[in-house]
């Protein structure tokens, strides 16, 4: 074949061979004359919810409302335009010979222009171009006009004239002029309004609204009256089109989910965007946040976010980054959402189904709620009490912080800390130590995105669901699928516990049917800057911030008495759900102590046989029963002389360290010490003491007086025995004695310390200290 082509170039003449390249030179040049992208303009982002409705746009950087271009042209808008510009587009390839000859003919006549005999295919080529008016550009737009015809069908052309033609001001393109002019989507326009829009673009800075008002109307008038003459439209629907009155001025675009929108403008500029927000549930939530900051304004306290998450599509539903989007002041312009905040109590959950998982812990385990000193580290509980022992899922229920920090000391920082990092928690990016255990009390920053996530992920676990990406996009084209943190066994559990939390109504929830089960835990920062509030049920997780985006603190921020009421008014407008499955095949049984929480130990008195994780029967036995000997006249005083030859009585007695013991007896009044030993009993090796304060190797800074002299050292020990005399020595050096309350102030010098205290009966007990 190309040796045949050879031989018949060589047999043409110069002058065809001149003729034969300038034809393919042509030929090229035609076939390349068209860019690969027509329109290179910037377009403003556009979001909408999961059922294309918007909800807001940013404008393109050029300043032009100019939505990105649209597929498909809605029929009363085509009708209109072929009527009004090009009755013959479906029959032309580009160029109309016939429309061009009658221009030419009435420009010459009248001696200027005035028609132009552009096809729809013209001047989406023009638009393409914007260059000015002149017979050579008239000629390349042509040219250019049939060459796009061989490339794009012709509702592709009708679609890119739509989306980039002016319909005066800064409105370009037909969707951006259906929302401005009408303040709705394009697909809803009526043969009135399609009627207006379709004879904007011949002439927008000559007949716009503000302007050219009875011009703009004649005009569309005519338009209709055409599409009556074609039987485009009946005579009623002719009659009530011209009925209706022209807008009298744009409207403003609307402004739901202002912070979403503001996040795609950052992440998708220029973009349209469909996500998964669900336009009703997003406007109660606003309205529902602008109520509560209002409130909140009383005391100062201007900023307020909320997340909601479907659980089963693992969507978001509802995106409130904040609050008075249209106020540059006061941190309205920060996106809560997406800002790390200091945690509070937020994590407790986390680390509660950690060790449930792991079998370190079993959900009722008495943990201690005593003063301690961790390295100079004293964590309070927030009512500023104790109460030496408290159940673990009441501690998680009531949020105490000192079982919380005795929790994460045996667990271990290293390991949770590499826990919330897996579950997404991607702003904890320090290193465990830098951490300590202040990571559980709101020493570390999340953000709500991410704390809200990992709650619904809880639940996710739950519905034996794949764990996947939190979604804001629709159509999903890809999902990531992960690994699942979360064991629906230890998950049951935890949630068991959350659901106790005690609800800002103060009501007995439980009575009422009508009112649904959540698991639901608040936080409180350090300062009062930060409150949080997140809940789950199988429908739902809510998470809820409140605060100063700024940073300032208020006292009164309080999770269960800010976010946490905000939280229930959430879930009240959202549809309710029944309660979750409990796992089946997961548990088993186990034998209980029903004071002590642990497993049945071999003196324990009073058992319940509950449901626990296989990795909970490795947990310690109960600890805190012994078999304790009675004499035969022991009915009415417990314990007076265990010389007795012939024991009649062998009893369980539940006991508590000393100091667990100090606190706990004053919230349980049926909690019965052990009566004291005499020497020889058996029971010899039971400590009766134990410090409060300091516990070993604490570090401690003596404060300052007023005059500037050293400040004093309390110390405190715990003694079963109330009429126990108790003698103090500093490093081998007597102090005092003390008696009923055993409490004494020191002023050690800088330096290593031993403190040993001895009682009436020879116990003794020491701690070492360092004070810097």
């Amino acid at each position: 074949m190309g040796s045949k082509i050879l031989n018949f170039f060589k047999r043409l003449s110069v002058t065809q061979k001149v003729i034969l390249c300038i034809l393919a030179f042509l030929v090229t040049g035609y076939i390349f004359c068209l860019p690969r992208h027509l329109f290179h303009v910037p377009y403003s982002t556009v979001v909408t919810d999961r059922n294309e409705e918007l909800l807001g746009a940013r404008i393109a950087s050029d300043g032009q409302w100019r939505f990105p271009p649209r597929n498909t042209t809605p029929e009363k808008i085509k009708e209109c335009l072929i009527t009004f510009e090009d009755k013959h587009f479906y029959h032309h390839w580009g160029v109309n010979p016939f429309a061009i000859g009658r221009a030419f003919y009435q420009n010459v006549k009248n001696k200027r222009i005035v028609s132009g005999g552009s096809t729809l295919t013209m001047q989406t080529i023009r638009l393409a171009r914007n260059e000015s008016r002149t017979f050579r550009e008239k000629l390349i737009e042509m040219i250019w006009a049939t060459r796009l015809e061989f490339r794009a069908s012709k509702e592709e052309i009708l679609s890119m004239y739509i989306s980039h033609a002016p319909f005066g001001g800064n409105v370009v393109g037909l969707d951006a002029a259906a929302w401005r002019y009408f303040g709705h989507s394009a697909d809803d326009l009526s043969w009135a309004k399609s009627a207006m829009l379709a004879v904007l673009p011949n002439a927008p800075a000559m007949i716009h609204l503000s302007k050219g008002r009875k011009t703009l109307l004649d005009k569309r008038n005519r338009l209709l009256k055409q599409l009556l003459e074609k039987k485009t439209i009946d005579s009623s629907t002719y009659e009530l089109a011209i009925s209706e009155p022209l807008p009298d001025e744009p409207h403003a675009l609307p402004q739901i989910a202002p912070y979403l929108v503001s996040r795609f403008y950052q992440e998708r500029n220029g973009e349209y965007s469909r996500s998964t927000i669900n336009k009703g549930i997003q406007t109660q939530v606003e309205d529902l946040a602008e109520r509560w900051s209002n409130e909140f304004g009383r005391s100062d306290i201007r900023n307020l976010a909320i997340l909601v998450i479907d659980i089963p599509s693992n969507q978001v539903v509802a995106y409130c980054g904040n609050v008075h989007f249209d106020r540059k002041q006061g941190g309205n312009q920060v996106d809560v959402i997406q800002a790390p905040r200091s945690t509070g109590s937020i994590l407790k959950p986390f680390l509660y189904y950690a060790m449930l998982q792991e079998g370190s812990l079993l959900p009722d385990m008495l943990l201690p709620d005593v003063p301690v000193n961790i390295n100079g580290f004293t964590p309070q509980n927030f009512s500023m009490q104790f109460e030496g022992a408290v159940p673990a899922s009441e501690a998680l229920a009531r949020s105490l912080n000192i079982p919380a920090v005795t929790m994460l000391q045996r667990y271990g920082v290293p390991k949770f800390h590499s826990f919330l990092q897996q579950i997404g928690l991607k702003t904890i990016n320090r290193s465990s130590s830098h951490y300590g255990l202040s990571l559980i009390l709101g020493g570390a920053e999340a953000t709500l995105w991410d704390v809200t996530n990992a709650y619904a992920m809880m639940g996710r676990s739950l519905l034996q669901l794949p764990q996947r990406s939190c979604s804001l996009l629709l159509p999903t084209s890809r999902i990531t699928e992960s690994t699942d943190p979360f064991q629906p066994g230890a998950v049951w559990q935890t949630f068991d516990a959350l659901k106790e939390v005690n609800r800002p109504e103060e009501i007995d929830w439980k009575s009422i049917p009508s009112m649904q089960t959540i698991a639901w835990k608040t936080g409180t920062s350090y300062g009062f800057r930060d409150a949080w509030a997140v809940g789950v049920t199988p429908r739902y997780a809510v998470g809820v911030w409140v605060g100063n985006a700024t940073g300032e603190g208020k006292l009164g921020l309080v999770g269960a008495q800010t976010a946490g009421p905000v939280l229930f008014d959430i879930f009240n407008l959202l549809p309710s759900s029944s309660w979750f499955t409990r796992p089946a095949g997961i548990f088993v049984e186990a034998e209980v102590c029903r004071k002590s929480g642990h497993l049945k130990g071999r003196f324990c008195d009073e058992m319940d046989t509950l449901l626990v994780l296989p990795a909970g029967l490795r947990t310690e036995a109960c600890p805190y029963h012994h078999l304790v000997t009675l004499s035969a006249d022991e009915s009415q005083r417990i314990y007076e002389n265990c010389a007795n030859t012939e024991p009649t009585l062998r009893k369980s007695w539940f006991t508590l360290p000393p100091v667990w013991e100090w606190y706990y007896k004053q919230h349980h009044p049926e909690y019965k010490p052990l009566p004291p030993f005499k020497a020889g009993c058996g029971e010899d090796t039971f400590q009766p003491m134990q410090f409060i304060y300091p516990p070993m190797n604490a570090r401690i800074k003596l404060p300052k007086q007023l005059d500037g002299s050293k400040g004093f050292l309390t110390v405190e020990l715990a003694h079963n025995n109330p009429n126990a005399t108790v003698f103090w020595h500093l490093d081998e050096t007597y102090q005092a004695q003390t008696q009923d309350f055993h409490k004494i102030s020191l002023q050690p010098a800088a330096g290593k310390h031993s403190l040993t205290a001895v009682d009436g009966e020879g116990n003794t007990i020491s701690t070492t200290f360092f004070v810097e």
